[in-house]
């Protein structure tokens, strides 16, 4: 048995070349073996930059490659169903970015495909569920500790106008729903463990960008509420608190945990409480080795794909309830 799994990446993103490449590089269970670009001379630069063995001036040449076994894809959001499903036809395992697509239908497209190919493994790519801080998070918000989880208030915002950014570009899932917020309804569903039945929500556009700016919603689950607002036109921030009958949780870096010091949540109930400390470490390294040993040892991916169908059911309930001004029922009890 192989001990490693041999890694393509698809583009030179920021996200891929930045972050998560280097961290997967760092992992035991990882080898980034190329990288593509639709820009020969970006593969190179970057895989040079990188250490990475080899560059590709094209995707399909990259999917071509016998010695690859999986594809990370960090392309636009309008290009990540459709070269994670051309790379699941090309037999490799694929971890796709966040969000998996521009809408619901497209996300059951790549579901689809995914299970007509049930020997290979496909993710969504949210790197902050598999840091311990939120591992431990959930575990407090749901052994009573807190009593019933009953609130869940999440903000994510950074300042972002700049026309030429992708995160600016209307029509191909730019905004910052889709970048950030997110985030606000995942770790909603992921604490209360259900999906919610209703959505309430506001959203405001940038009249020149045509791209969302500013959004915030309340999803109503059986147990609680959960209330969130994301902007890209805000003062960079980013909070959770989490509400129970006898208690509460603050996590103070939820999303965009540190690598370079500890992390910290804080809890409180009744007498008890304490701060705690998590140990230096990298979500986007945890995430690639947790997909890779579900490849070697063929298990199950720590998200499946119907995760992030739920979670982009929600996003369009969210944005269809700013368009009409109404509460909409996302399920039904």
């Amino acid at each position: 048995m192989p001990d490693q799994v041999r890694w393509g990446v698809l583009s030179t993103a920021k996200i891929g070349t930045q972050k998560v490449i280097p961290a997967m590089q760092r992992g035991e269970r990882c080898a980034i073996e190329a990288i593509a670009s639709r820009d020969l001379t970006k593969a190179r630069e970057a895989a040079a930059a990188l250490g990475i063995p080899k560059a590709y001036g094209s995707y399909e040449e990259l999917l071509a490659d016998p010695e690859i076994d999986a594809v990370y894809n960090p392309l636009p959001n309008h290009l990540h169903v459709e070269w994670s499903i051309r790379a699941l036809e090309a037999g490799k395992h694929v971890l796709c970015e966040k969000p998996i697509g521009l809408d619901v239908a497209e996300a059951e497209k790549l579901l689809e495909a995914s299970r007509a190919h049930p020997d290979l493994k496909a993710m969504e790519a949210f790197m902050y569920r598999h840091h311990p801080q939120w591992l431990r998070a959930k575990r407090i918000a749901q052994s009573g500790e807190i009593g019933e989880l009953r609130a869940i208030q999440s903000f994510f915002s950074y300042y972002n106008d700049d026309p030429t950014n992708i995160r600016n570009q209307p029509g191909i899932g730019g905004g910052g729903l889709m970048d950030v917020g997110c985030y606000c309804i995942s770790l909603s569903r992921f604490l209360f463990d259900a999906e919610p039945s209703t959505v309430v929500a506001r959203v405001e556009y940038d009249r020149e960008l045509e791209v969302d700016r500013f959004a915030s919603g309340i999803l109503e689950f059986a147990g609680g509420y959960s209330t969130f607002t994301c902007s890209t036109q805000l003062v960079p921030y980013q909070r959770v608190h989490i509400f129970g009958t006898r208690g509460w949780i603050e996590i103070e870096v939820p999303f965009n945990a540190p690598t370079d010091h500890p992390c910290r949540l804080w809890w409180h109930a009744g007498e008890s409480g304490a701060e705690i400390v998590f140990a230096v470490c990298d979500q986007y390294r945890i995430q690639g080795e947790l997909f890779s040993r579900a490849i070697l040892e063929d298990g199950d991916v720590p998200t499946p794909l119907e995760d992030a169908v739920a979670n982009m059911r929600v996003i369009e309930a969210v944005f269809t309830s700013a368009e009409l001004g109404e509460r909409v029922v996302v399920y039904r009890p």
